[in-house]
This record gives C-alpha cells, structure tokens and sequence, in this order.
C-alpha cells in the first residue's frame, strides 16, 4: 500500500527527516500536499484532514503519515513506526528505544535551529526579531551546536558496535536524520560549522557516508528533493552566522 505523507508544499522542514528514510527503502509514497487537487491531493486536502470533524485522534500539525486507516503524527514518532517496516531499525528490540531516543535528541536540537531565527514569538517576521536573533544565533553556535554535536560524537564513538552508525551495526532513520541535521547547519551557519569535520570526525564521516548512499544521493539530485530556502526550520542569514575559532 503507498505510504502517504502529509507536509507543506515547497519546505523540507521536519518532513524532510521522512522523506530521506522513504527514499532510502525506495518505498512507494505520495506527498499529499504536492499533488494536485483534481485527484484529491494538495495542500487543502492535508488541512482538511486536520479539521475533520468527524475523526477522533487527529494530528495537530504535519508532518503526519497515513497507512492504510492508521494517521501517525510527529516526526520521531512516524520515523519508529516506519523503521522496522522499512529495515531501517535496530533488529534488537531494547535498541529501538535508543534509535527513538536520539531521534527525539535531534528534534530538540531542530527546535533549537528554528529558534534562532524566531527567538521571539512564531506569528512575527524574522524582520521584526532580528537583534533577538542575533543573540540567540551566537548562544546557538557557541554553546548549543557544540554541547548537541559534542554528545552525538560521543555516541558514535561509544557505539559497542563501532563508530559507524549511530545505532547497532547496521543503517538506521537515525543515521538519515543526523545526516539531514548536519547537512542543515552547514546551509543555515557555514561559517560557524566550517571547521566541524575537524571537531567532530565521526559524525562528518557519517554525514558523508550517507550522502553517498545510491538511494540518497538520487534522491538529493531528483526534483523531489526540496532546496533549502528562508521560510524553512534552516535559514540562512548571514548576519546570524559567524566564524568559530
């Protein structure tokens, strides 16, 4: 049955963290809100779904996943579900639950990314918080991205089963994911993550294993992958970004 997957038209944004563990399984999927409405696609058919009135457990927000009858919401969440049908997760059981752990680790840090450029309230323009902006963007760059990735290295390292992956021995969403919040900073801050090979070597390898991954890289050169733009989770505003020594 084809997957379909529930996001705004025209971001990456945290569905983006999805898409990537789809591509890698070459699932069959639809993304709702790029299609066209004759078919009973695009975005007012995602919105609708979020204001029936009829369904129970409804999703607050995208990105969700229907399969089948079952609605799943928020990104860690579909990402645990999906894992295990697409064998992108541990085959331990008990490891799981780390995979879903260090998932919800890097949503955090997203929230964090996001923040940086709407430190103040949501509902205003980047235009009306920019000093605030600044101050979060250079507390963000001297404290957070080092104290996030500092932790991620130090999870690859310990990995009994070598320093790989992120999880076990083999590619899980996990390692997708670290991926796509790497790839992420480098867009948003390149000056402050121009040295972060040489501070964090495990997770540039990764970064770089995945991008070279055959179902990735296709995916990354296809019309299906996004760019990055300035209304997404990762925006690049110079005056936000600085050299870190």
């Amino acid at each position: 049955m084809t997957y379909q997957l529930y996001y705004w038209d025209g971001l990456q944004g945290r569905g983006e963290f999805v898409r990537l563990a789809l591509e890698e399984a070459r699932a069959d999927y639809v993304e709702v809100a790029r299609g066209d409405e004759q078919d009973g696609l695009g975005t007012g058919a995602m919105i609708d779904v979020m204001d029936s009135r009829s369904e129970a457990y409804l999703p607050y927000a995208p990105p969700f996943l229907q399969d089948g009858d079952l609605i799943i919401s928020q990104t860690a969440n579909i990402l645990f579900y999906l894992g295990p049908k697409l064998n992108l997760a541990p085959k331990v059981e008990s490891l799981r639950y780390v995979a879903n752990g260090l998932q919800l680790t890097i949503a955090d840090m997203v929230t964090e990314a996001h923040d940086t450029h709407h430190p103040l309230a949501s509902g205003m323009y980047y235009e009306e918080q920019k000093e605030a902006a600044k101050i979060r963007s250079t507390d963000f760059i001297d404290n957070r991205i080092p104290k996030f990735m500092g932790y991620f290295e130090r999870v690859l390292k310990q990995n009994p089963a070598g320093d790989k992956h992120m999880v076990g021995d083999t590619l899980t969403y996990v390692d997708l994911s670290m991926f796509q919040l790497i790839d992420g900073l480098h867009y948003a801050f390149p000056r402050a993550m121009k040295h972060f090979g040489e501070r964090h070597p495990r997770l540039a390898r990764l970064h770089d294993a995945v991008l070279k991954r055959p179902n990735i890289a296709a995916y990354l050169d296809s019309e299906r992958r996004l760019p990055y733009n300035e209304t997404c989770v990762f925006r690049h505003y110079p005056e936000l970004d600085k050299d870190v020594r």
